[in-house]
């Protein structure tokens, strides 16, 4: 046989192999929106989400039992600002997938690529920037959140270790993002189960066996982070047949811009998450009867909301490349089922997620080794309560948030997330443990997803002729 044919075969398979891997990712993402299939192609992100969610649980149950039940209110008056900086990689993930993806539909695939690699690059460079503030000017840092002369130190060896993982942790989020789009969302839940499991390991051998105490805790931590940086990177650089991967980027200030407003409602809402967090821990320490125990009974609590809560982002995150692809398409019937049909699952999502909260309470809380009838028990499972009251609303709210950046609509969903987790959240832990103490610090987040389900309810019926969604 010509060696020419042997050669031009050899480049046919090739193709071919390359063909049907790019039919595989568009069929997956264009077929008919039914609930078993919006809930298979959301299943990895929602599986990723809370393996995130759980082992953030595992390393302070490591810190409550290890260390001292109070090192977990050290914790939470630092995690605020890795919380900040990644928000910024959580924007450039979901605003720029959401951006990429409707490209996509259009057929723009070399663009999107380019769109792709210049968000990667723009991330690195500005998380960077940011780190190197953290490293020259800690203390300024600990002061605005909260820390005080008691937990400094603590708070030093917890922050230190974290600021050099900073920009893989950023890349790590957005590599994630992408991934769906290219069709590898089980690849973002593996990443998160063995970054989860190497967390969990390190934790043990950094605290109780080399003795590390709180720098063991964030090494371990930000070594869980970084795995999916090195998978996403290594896949995006070697796996040329998908339609995503890193090429040489091509600057477009205008994509940059688009991104950064399709995403900016989920950087609203991690920074408002951090901001809240900062302006909640400075309240509880200034609260009667309040303090470092109370900001430990809020980490336990916040720690089992962030479960529940990974079943609606990580619903959310899963279906947005299909509204964006089936947007791109102009295709409003898959569009119509997949809202309606996201809508009537998130209520069952929300229901079960009361009940579940409610029976677990106290298993979660005896997990980080706090004796029931003890001050922070009482304190942590009154705010499990209040917070559970709340998720029949936030599983709608979050969903409305993502639906829009979907969209490529950033301002609606922006200013949904703006008044949700920052403006009304921040009304009510400003005026509600005034008048009730305690009990009106655990009741406002509730008392913000009830005020934002209202405004859910608005902009879903403005945003509808639109659209067309319904």
């Amino acid at each position: 046989m010509p060696r020419n044919h042997i050669k031009n075969t050899k480049h046919a398979n090739v193709f071919k192999a390359a063909r049907e891997e790019k039919a595989a990712a568009s069929e997956s993402i264009s077929k008919k929106p039914t609930w078993n299939h919006l809930l298979k192609f959301a299943l990895p992100t929602i599986l990723s989400m809370l393996i995130m969610s759980t082992f953030g649980i595992v390393d302070g149950i490591f810190v409550s039992r290890l260390i001292d039940p109070i090192a977990l209110s050290v914790v939470s008056l630092v995690f605020p600002f890795m919380s900040f900086v990644m928000a910024f990689g959580f924007m450039m993930g979901v605003g720029g997938n959401a951006l990429v993806a409707k490209k996509i539909g259009e057929g723009r695939e070399k663009e999107g690529r380019e769109n792709f690699s210049l968000i990667t690059l723009v991330s690195f460079v500005v998380s960077l920037a940011l780190t190197l503030i953290g490293i020259l000017f800690p203390d300024f840092i600990l002061g605005i959140l909260g820390v005080d002369a008691f937990a400094r130190e603590m708070s030093l060896a917890y922050l230190q270790p974290m600021l050099w993982f900073l920009p893989t942790a950023v890349l790590g989020m957005i590599f994630q993002q992408f991934l769906i789009t290219a069709g590898k969302a089980h690849y973002s839940a593996i990443m998160s189960l063995v970054g989860g499991l190497t967390s969990a390991g390190l934790n043990y051998v950094f605290i109780y066996i080399l003795d590390m105490g709180l720098s063991g805790a964030a090494l371990a931590t930000s070594i869980g982070f970084t795995l999916p940086f090195v998978v996403g990177f290594i896949y995006f650089i070697f796996n040329r047949n998908g339609k995503v991967y890193l090429v040489c980027p091509k600057w477009d200030f205008k994509a940059l811009g688009r991104a950064s407003v399709n995403g900016a409602s989920e950087m609203v809402t991690m920074l408002a998450t951090s901001i809240v967090a900062v302006l909640m821990n400075n309240i509880l320490m200034d609260l009667e009867g309040g303090g470092h125990m109370a900001v430990a009974a809020a980490a336990i609590m916040f720690g089992g909301m962030g479960i529940f809560s990974a079943l609606f982002v990580g619903y959310s995150s899963g279906v947005a490349p299909i509204i964006s692809y089936n947007y791109g398409k102009g295709d409003t019937s898959n569009l119509k089922k997949t809202y309606s049909n996201s809508l009537r699952l998130i209520g069952i999502l929300s229901a079960a997620s009361i009940v579940m909260a409610i029976l677990s309470a106290d298993l979660l809380i005896s997990i980080y080794d706090i004796p029931a009838g003890t001050p922070m028990h009482d304190m942590a499972r009154t705010g499990l309560m209040f917070l559970a009251s709340g998720f029949i609303f936030m599983g709608f709210n979050s969903f409305a948030s993502m639906f829009f950046t979907a969209l490529n609509n950033g301002v609606v969903s922006s200013i949904l997330s703006l008044f949700r987790t920052l403006i009304f959240i921040s009304i009510a832990f400003l005026t509600l443990p005034a008048i009730f103490g305690l009990n009106g610090a655990w009741a406002a987040i509730p008392v913000a997803e009830v005020l934002g389900i209202v405004m859910t309810i608005l902009f879903f019926k403005l945003m509808k002729k639109k659209y067309k969604y319904a």
